[in-house]
């Protein structure tokens, strides 16, 4: 019968009960948040992503110039490693490609100096010319608009 009992107190627990070794304890004040409350932070939040959205969305294209500046300076460096090695720079026909693969006027001092074929932040390959326009070598990328223009991206800038 006490067990009965004990059941039966189990089953009528009201929400804010819990129990301690069967014990049945009283009953505490649920707290949480009100509607109001919590419509105010997600206006807060709304606010917030309204005024730093553009200012993140309108940085891709800013970070992919910078990534492209990085690779063409250790382009650059790879260049000048393959010079030291070799005397010379690649000409123009053999391109970043000779850094990657020994061409026929390379010395027996050559090595690869880059592990694959790099690529620009828009997927195209990078430019080399050799002599350069704007220096010794020009090694470049032709941009998001991948035509020849003002955006340009090369180790001139």
């Amino acid at each position: 019968m006490d067990r009965t009992l004990n059941q039966q107190a189990v089953n009528t627990v009201s929400f804010g009960d819990t129990l301690n070794r069967g014990h049945l304890l009283p009953s505490r004040q649920v707290s949480g948040f009100t509607l109001i409350e919590v419509m105010v932070v997600v206006l807060i939040l709304a606010i917030l992503a309204a005024v730093v959205a553009p200012k993140i969305l309108s940085r891709p294209e800013e970070a992919r110039i910078t990534a492209a500046k990085s690779d063409i300076q250790s382009i650059e460096t790879s260049m000048d490693l393959y010079r030291m090695d070799n005397f010379q720079y690649p000409a123009t026909s053999e391109g970043i490609g000779a850094l990657l693969k020994k061409p026929s006027g390379a010395t027996d001092n050559w090595k690869p100096y880059l592990k694959r074929e790099p690529k620009d932040p828009w997927g195209n390959p990078y430019k080399y010319v050799n002599p350069g326009t704007h220096g010794e070598i020009d090694i470049y990328s032709l941009g998001p608009d991948r035509v020849p223009s003002d955006d340009d991206v090369g180790n001139w800038d």
